[in-house]
């Protein structure tokens, strides 16, 4: 087996905007396929997936399970659009397959399966357990010698669930500064306003209460989360948490910040007027990189 570490891609901040659009694009082939799905969660974090995955993660979509790779857990496995979007974007599928999105035996549920599509880590989705795995991943990492660093996205909804904190504590304990976690602050969830149903803020001053090197970013602003993520990398004995600000749907002008589109499901006219807007920013961005 090959034990050449993968490389990160590290593409230009006007690529990574190009290849968000086009993620974002893919979000809407699959809504449009199955009918519904999780919209705004979706949304809000594919600027931070597409650059991770496209400048900074080391992978290979023609070797899944290279040893050497990195490692990526989204313990908000309700966003799996999101993640098959860019892994289709990556090569590790044929784009053909997110027409079976919602479709009886397709390999790419509601939830991520590690066990049907290449590229997912874990199986995820059962809120709060993503950093704990995660942190399992970089402990083994580290005993191994084998110098991957885990990542793992959460969303400020999940982050009530106790095994979030109790995972924080065993990962500043045991100087995990291989694992990151990425925080998609969109302030709502499925029942409401997050300040509202079970506020967890201040969060910077919470991460840094339990011993994680703290960052606040606009999630939506390339190079704001290129700086961060290079931040992230560098090994100094804690832990890093990454506090992404961002918008509930972003990039679908009328779902934008809206609790209802949580989980949409679709209606003819709507869709098309998202895919209009969505292709309409692809269009924009190729022109800016022509």
């Amino acid at each position: 087996m090959n034990q050449t570490p993968p490389r990160a891609w590290s593409e230009s901040p006007d690529r990574l905007r190009w290849r968000a659009a086009r993620s974002r694009r893919h979000v809407l082939r699959m809504l449009r396929a199955g009918g519904a799905g999780h919209l705004g969660g979706a949304m809000s974090c594919v600027d931070l997936v597409s650059s991770l995955y496209f400048h900074t993660l080391r992978h290979d979509p023609t070797q899944p399970k290279a040893p050497l790779r990195d490692r990526f857990i989204l313990s908000a496995g309700h966003k799996c659009l999101a993640q098959y979007a860019v892994l289709a974007e990556a090569g590790y599928f044929d784009l053909d397959l997110l027409d079976s999105y919602g479709h009886l035996g397709t390999p790419l549920p509601g939830h991520p399966d590690m066990t049907k599509l290449p590229g997912v880590e874990a199986n995820t989705g059962s809120l709060g357990h993503g950093l704990s795995i995660g942190l399992g991943m970089a402990l083994g990492l580290r005993a191994d010698g084998q110098g991957g660093r885990v990542w793992v996205l959460l969303g400020d909804g999940e982050l009530p669930e106790g095994s979030n904190w109790e995972a924080a504590t065993a990962a500043r304990h045991h100087r995990v500064d291989n694992l990151t976690a990425l925080v998609d602050v969109n302030g709502l969830q499925i029942s409401g306003r997050v300040a509202d149903v079970m506020s967890t803020e201040p969060l910077t001053e919470r991460w840094a209460g339990f011993g994680w090197d703290a960052i606040t970013i606009d999630g939506h602003d390339v190079d704001q989360i290129l700086a961060a993520l290079e931040q992230a990398g560098q090994a100094n004995g804690r832990p890093t948490v990454i506090l992404a600000h961002t918008v509930k749907a972003k990039g679908v002008s009328f779902a934008e910040d809206k609790v209802e589109y949580h989980y949409w499901k679709t209606k003819p006219d709507l869709l098309a007027q998202a895919e209009a807007e969505i292709d309409a920013a692809i269009s924009a961005l190729e022109e800016a990189l022509a």
